[in-house]
């Protein structure tokens, strides 16, 4: 089960990294879709093999810190004391290295955002202004979108361009300077659109064909102008720059999710980090302070996925598939009455699994190992001494 779920992830990841950062394939304008030229290319994407790894190190963590924080429980309760040490130190042994490994990971995911997403990376940090090189962190801040600036910023000197890019002498392209960068993409996306009707018409002439080539890496640009005009060749300057707004995210919920992520993240490692010291050191169960935040930090793994997976998906707005195929015209042909089926469908039986789960979860928590029915247990021991003698 552990290796088919680890093989499910990995395709479900390679799929979105190639989302992400669609590399490995080339737009046919007859058959008017995306083609693959190179599978290993593919399954090689650096942002689907980080994702991949940074995912199921997030998935160890999460996994770690429930048997932890349910240790800690029985722990506090007095309850199947060896049983619970015995898990307690497995957990915090395990979670130290994944808690690690899912920290290692996501700086070197944020590595590879700062080399091909930069518009994501740019809106995570509300970086609004291209800074002189190393850029300075914000470590907190109230974006405004509608002035482009942070307000009640707090920065910390050289940090970002330490950590995104581990350069101290190239700079984070700030939003302002994205902004104009896909200004020009789209006008150049407006002119790809124009020789691609061109050529579904029939044309052979080999200028057009030519020119088409060269500015076809910014057809997707060019489709952003789709939402507000069927004509895109013809968009007039007021669509355009609303198009050019529409090329980056809104900043605010992508640069709180992201702190948000880092705050769960930190206060994992000091949880586990204090709880595998306190497995060298043989005190497992002498802090009862730190019980009670292992117990109370099982949600922190959840939040942290979450957010962390909100900042995937979101940062690459407006993009369904990276700079190809904008969220706006990727529709299908299902129907307003689809859609709401398939959305009650699934959000009734999540649901219903919801509910299962957190019964069984909480049910065999309260039982621990007594479930195993061995006789040596808690409520097995309590019930034998309970019961009154036959005979």
């Amino acid at each position: 089960m552990a290796l088919g779920s680890n093989m499910s992830a990995l395709w479900i990841l390679v799929a979105n990294g190639w989302m992400q950062n669609p590399i490995a394939s080339e737009f046919n304008f007859e058959t008017m879709r995306m083609e693959m030229v190179s599978f290993s290319e593919l399954v090689l994407n650096p942002v689907a093999q980080v994702k991949f790894v940074h995912t199921v190190a997030a998935g160890y963590t999460t996994g770690a810190m429930f048997i932890l924080g349910i240790s800690a429980w029985y722990l506090l309760k007095g309850r199947d004391i060896a049983f619970a040490k015995r898990s307690f130190a497995i957990a915090a042994s395990f979670g130290m290295a994944a808690v690690l490994s899912v920290i290692v990971l996501g700086d070197e995911s944020g590595y590879e955002m700062g080399d091909v997403q930069k518009t994501k990376l740019a809106a995570i940090e509300a970086e609004w202004e291209t800074q002189p090189a190393p850029a300075a962190f914000t470590l907190f801040g109230v974006p405004d979108q509608a002035t482009q600036e942070n307000k009640y910023a707090i920065q910390i000197p050289y940090l970002l361009g330490l950590i995104a890019i581990r350069s101290v002498d190239t700079p984070v392209t700030g939003l302002k300077d994205l902004l104009a960068q896909h200004e020009v993409r789209i006008r150049n996306g407006m002119k790809a659109y124009a020789l691609l009707n061109e050529l579904r018409a029939g044309s052979k002439d080999p200028a057009v064909r030519s020119e088409f080539e060269t500015h076809k890496q910014d057809l997707g640009y060019g489709l952003l102008l789709k939402r507000y005009t069927p004509d895109v060749a013809n968009a007039t300057e007021a669509q355009i720059q609303q198009a050019t707004q529409d090329s980056i995210p809104r900043v605010a919920p992508l640069y709180f999710s992201f702190r948000i992520m880092v705050l769960c993240g930190v206060l994992l490692l000091g949880i586990i980090a204090l709880s595998f010291l306190s497995v060298i050191r043989n005190r497992i169960g002498k802090n009862r302070w730190l019980l009670k935040a292992a117990l109370y930090g099982i949600p922190l793994p959840w939040i942290a996925v979450e957010a962390g997976w909100f900042v995937a998906e979101y940062g690459r707005q407006p993009w369904a598939i990276g700079e190809v195929l904008p969220t706006a015209v990727a529709n299908s042909s299902l129907t307003v009455g689809d859609l709401l089926f398939s959305m009650i469908l699934i959000c009734g039986l999540y649901t219903v699994f919801l509910v299962a789960e957190m019964y069984l979860m909480f049910k065999f928590a309260r039982l621990g190992p007594s479930s195993l029915k061995t006789g040596r247990y808690h409520h097995e021991t309590v019930q034998a001494v309970t019961q009154p003698a036959r005979g």
